[in-house]
């Protein structure tokens, strides 16, 4: 089974995965919404928000077969299977294509179990970024800044071929534990 994407209407994504989950059953369709979790600031309170990773998207898992992409085609939601032409459904003159296995493991990886990417524990040494704990932990080289005003690192992820900068948040600690 490989991972794809469907782009759908931003904000339509909860509604599109709910579909999926009505039509098709785990073993032959995984969907996922990746989410992040950050702070923001709204009249001096500080809030946890969640956002989604790469909105307008759902990312899907399933072993795709013609049959499998006119049963997906069916969903009553205006969207389309992400492609770069790699694949062709001969019946719909549709092309579709795989997310690259090096482009997903990093972002499953960041999201451990869930579909929410929570907050690293990371401390400071030398201008170096050190993550102590969380879902950062061994990826430290896609961090490619740390505001430590807002707690926030911001990250660089592939996705589709397209390089991505994403915030997500982060504890800063003063010293390692």
């Amino acid at each position: 089974m490989k991972w794809y994407a469907i782009f759908v209407d931003s904000g339509k994504e909860e509604v599109v995965q709910k579909y999926l989950k009505l039509y098709f059953n785990e073993e032959s369709l995984k969907s996922l919404v990746p989410k992040r979790l950050v702070p923001e600031k709204k009249s001096g309170i500080v809030y946890n928000v969640l956002k989604n990773i790469f909105p307008g998207y759902v990312l899907i898992k399933t072993e795709m077969t013609n049959d499998m992409f006119h049963k997906i085609k069916k969903i009553p939601i205006n969207f389309r299977l992400v492609n770069n032409r790699s694949y062709y459904s001969q019946d719909e003159g549709v092309y579709y294509s795989s997310i690259d296995e090096k482009e997903i493991i990093p972002i499953l990886q960041l999201m451990g179990n869930g579909e929410v990417v929570d907050y690293s524990k990371v401390y400071l040494e030398n201008s170096k970024v050190i993550v102590e704990s969380g879902p950062l932990k061994g990826l430290e080289g896609i961090i490619k800044k740390v505001d430590k005003h807002k707690k926030r690192a911001k990250i660089f992820l592939s996705f589709m071929g397209v390089e991505k900068t994403i915030d997500v948040g982060i504890e800063i600690l003063s010293k390692p534990s």
